[in-house]
Parts: structure tokens; C-alpha cells; sequence
């Protein structure tokens, strides 16, 4: 069974490879969108442009909800990941 599945498998093995990487691409990827360190360094960012003028007070409170809304779902995922 060994040699068959071996046989079969081998043209495989670069969709097998590729599909990893691309795993391994968006694991690293959510995690740096999920950072809790970043996201609050984003929120002191949005609140410096706001007090500076930069922005609005309405587009700093929009991203400050998805911000928030970031912060929130990282630690939903923190806390699944300890269950």
C-alpha cells in the first residue's frame, strides 16, 4: 500500500507544497491583523490624526470601531486557542 499511495501521491507533492505555503502566508497574515500590540498602536495613531486635525472626528471614530472590533476578535481567538 505504501508504494501505490507513493506512486499516486507524487504528482501531488507540488500542489501539496504550495497549498502549505499559502497556509503558512495567511497564519502569519492573521496574526499580524490580530496583534493586540499593533492594533492598540493603530488606535493611539488614529487618535494622534484626530487631535492633530488629520482626520475627522467621524472618520477617526469609524476606525476606531474597527479597531476595537480587531482587538475584540483577537482576543476571542486568544481565549479559543486556550480552551
Amino acid at each position: 500500500m505504501g508504494i501505490f499511495s507513493a506512486i499516486i501521491g507524487a504528482p501531488l507533492a507540488p500542489l501539496k507544497g504550495t497549498v502549505w505555503v499559502a497556509e503558512q502566508v495567511r497564519d502569519e497574515a492573521e496574526k499580524r491583523h490580530y496583534d493586540p500590540g499593533a492594533i492598540r498602536r493603530q488606535l493611539e495613531e488614529v487618535s494622534e490624526a484626530k487631535e492633530s486635525g488629520a482626520i475627522s472626528k467621524d472618520e477617526a471614530d469609524e476606525l476606531e470601531r474597527d479597531l476595537v472590533a480587531r482587538l475584540l476578535e483577537s482576543t476571542r481567538r486568544r481565549n479559543s486557542k486556550e480552551r
